[in-house]
């Protein structure tokens, strides 16, 4: 049917046979550029995911770490008060003071001794809680990164013309170039598919679940 339109154009039938050639071999060429640009932006996006998880990682130990060392110091830190509260009750003990005064300087000592060690406790428990908000912090940044490079990816294997929308435009180009060479009425219109639609193959993911 091709010869035959071809033919029919007599002298015109080169340039249009040319004409068509062109497209698809354009069509062809914007389509294997386009696949090019997504398989760059896949292993882009794979490096700069690696790239992520190390950063994660890294301040996921470093933020355990600071947690650690104010357990390990509050705990020397409460050591410490409870041996200077049983020093300062041997102290009133030893000071030969009797009756109703040395319960009351003991008991003083001894809730001294007790609010100390719940300030230390207390405090370990905020910094626990601000632990827990820092990692909630970071795994929302590295899983907003994922994200991100994940739709990069889509985006760039959806900008890939399908095969078939290639040779639709193609057919649809060489219609209107017929039509105008065989002088018809008007050219037809275009089929709105191009570089820019769908294709259905979204990209090897980014990460396995």
């Amino acid at each position: 049917m091709c010869v035959a339109a071809i033919g029919a154009l007599g002298s015109a039938g080169p340039l249009f046979a040319a004409s068509l050639g062109l497209n698809l071999v354009s069509g062809l060429a914007q389509r294997s550029a386009a696949q090019a640009a997504a398989e760059q932006t896949y292993q882009s996006s794979l490096i700069a995911n690696r790239s992520a998880e190390q950063a994660f990682a890294a301040q996921q130990e470093a933020t355990a770490d600071q947690l650690k060392e104010t357990r390990k110091s509050s705990a020397q830190e409460k050591l410490a008060k409870t041996i200077q509260g049983l020093q300062a009750r041997g102290a009133i003990r030893a000071s030969e003071r009797a009756g109703l005064t040395v319960n009351l300087l003991l008991a003083d000592a001894e809730r001294q001794t007790a609010n100390a060690r719940e300030s230390i406790n207390q405090a370990v428990e905020s910094a626990t809680r601000q632990y827990t908000r820092n990692v909630e912090g970071l795994v929302a940044q590295r899983d907003n990164r994922r994200n991100q490079l994940q739709s990069d990816i889509n985006q760039a294997y959806n900008q890939i013309p399908s095969l078939g929308s290639v040779l639709l435009n193609t057919a649809v180009s060489g219609l209107n170039s017929y039509v105008s060479l065989t002088g018809g009425l008007g050219g037809v219109g275009s089929t709105g598919v191009g570089p820019q639609a769908s294709y259905l193959t979204t990209g090897s993911p980014l990460y396995v679940s």
